[in-house]
């Protein structure tokens, strides 16, 4: 510990990398609590334009990390050796895409009729990451991902398949002691019901006598949705987002602020307008009664959904379009089909749906501004959330971030220009990122455990006792 505890003093800005980069904005919390980043790694043109233009000072390897990984490593291990430091951090957020619950039903559907691959392969580009790190070797590792990751199967370097959190255990073992924590983000404040699988290792020796009496490599929670010791509650969305101007996607002119960057929505046609305006609160569009004054029936039957023979749940295509009592049309989501005939539109129960208001948003996707994704209508009012909003309820609007100018090459090989950053990577940024705020509070965590901070020590302990 006194080793850790002069490599802390000796040294004010701790030097960190940062593995699948994506825009920077998880690593925004990092540098929040003081980590310099040297080197920085993303394989998409346009994210890494954004990382380069937000953290100047680090080296950026834009590509596969599979082709970068040994430059990489000469230049981080270079630079170290002129700074005569150790590396403190690295923070890895491999891709999830084949390890998400998100779609599993249509991943479940394309293995069993041949189109894919059982073992996703860009699930293996964890074993570069590693290679990097046995390498760097860190004081830390901070290892990002979908809860699925828990059982998420790869095919390791000698052909076998195994789990993808046994392979990084017994890459980094016996050197390394760490462990894997589900997390809610919304129980460290951020006002967005966010799950992810939190993988943290370390090479501090004594951290093993502090975890086994209950001492705990994540912060403990500072919020709880249930009354909890010392938690406050979640912060609701509406709480979140109350000092935003009101927006209505009717018009253009009622569609955005003219003072608040982001703060803008798309306008919606005539007939979705009319679906999202007589959505209930906390009800979806597809649930929506009759609204003929002479009727006004009430008790259509809702939507809802029923297991094939596949056992993968499909929305029923028998929900009432029409009221039954009056036959008028009702505000629910249709698609025009032969002859100009009508049929409840195929969706999910959760599409077109309203988020509640006295709960964090739902997980913010990069579906996010279309209103027939899951519960991504606005509380209250007729519209999606903006990409202000979505920034509040990231966290990103806390930390200073730019969006452009960019330089960047498309999937042709196009360099484009852009003065600011396309609502479209806005969204894919925001939702392929941790919220910074969540980094910012596990780094300094991280910090007051590698200084051995006893009395948060023994705050972790007494509070792991009362949990219990």
């Amino acid at each position: 510990m006194t080793k850790c505890n002069n490599f802390i003093n000796r040294y004010t800005n701790l030097t960190s990398l940062s593995l699948f980069t994506c825009g920077g904005i998880g690593d925004l919390g990092f540098r929040a609590s003081g980590l310099n980043f040297l080197a920085m790694n993303e394989l998409e043109s346009d994210r890494a334009s954004l990382a380069r233009l937000n953290f100047p000072e680090a080296i950026h390897f834009e590509g596969d990390i599979q082709h970068i990984a040994d430059d990489l490593i000469n230049a981080v291990q270079a630079k170290l050796h002129f700074l005569k430091q150790d590396l403190f951090l690295v923070s890895c957020t491999a891709p999830c895409q084949g390890m998400s619950s998100a779609g599993m039903g249509s991943i479940l559907n394309n293995v069993r009729s041949g189109k894919r691959r059982t073992i996703d392969p860009r699930n293996r580009l964890i074993l570069p990451a590693l290679k990097i790190i046995q390498q760097l070797k860190p004081l830390w590792i901070v290892f990002e991902n979908v809860l699925g990751m828990r059982n998420t199967l790869i095919e390791d370097n000698d052909g076998a398949i195994r789990p993808i959190l046994h392979i990084i255990h017994q890459s980094l073992s016996p050197e390394y002691i760490g462990s894997a924590y589900p997390v809610e983000f919304a129980d460290y404040g951020v006002p967005q019901r966010r799950q992810r699988l939190i993988t943290i290792y370390s090479r501090i020796s004594i951290l093993k006598k502090r975890i086994d009496i209950g001492t705990s490599l994540i912060p403990l929670p500072s919020h709880s949705r249930i009354k909890k010791f010392k938690c406050k509650p979640w912060i609701s969305v509406s709480e979140a987002l109350r000092d935003f101007p009101k927006l209505d996607s009717i018009s253009l002119s009622k569609s955005k602020s003219k003072f608040i960057p982001f703060h803008r929505v798309p306008v919606l046609d005539k007939k979705k307008y009319e679906w999202v305006r007589n959505t209930p609160p906390s009800k979806s569009a597809f649930d929506n009664q009759c609204i003929n004054p002479k009727c006004n029936y009430q008790g259509n039957a809702v939507h809802g959904t029923r297991q094939g023979i596949d056992g993968i749940n499909r929305a029923l295509y028998t929900t009432p379009l029409y009221c039954l009592k009056c036959g008028s049309l009702l505000p629910r989501p249709y698609a025009i089909i032969q002859n100009g005939h009508l049929r409840i539109m195929r969706g999910y129960t959760s599409a077109y749906k309203r988020m509640p208001a006295d709960l964090p948003a739902p997980t913010l996707s990069r579906n996010m501004s279309f209103p027939c994704s899951d519960q991504k209508i606005h509380p209250t009012e007729n519209r999606v959330l903006s990409l202000a909003e979505a920034l509040r309820l990231q966290t990103i609007d806390s930390y200073e971030y730019k969006w452009g100018p960019l330089r960047y090459k498309n999937a042709k090989g196009n360099v484009i220009n852009k003065e600011i950053a396309p609502d479209t990577l806005i969204r894919i940024i925001i939702a392929e990122s941790i919220p910074p705020l969540f980094t910012e509070l596990l780094s300094r965590h991280i910090l007051k455990l590698t200084t051995g901070d006893r009395e948060t020590n023994e705050e972790q302990r007494q509070k792991f006792l009362l949990l219990q």
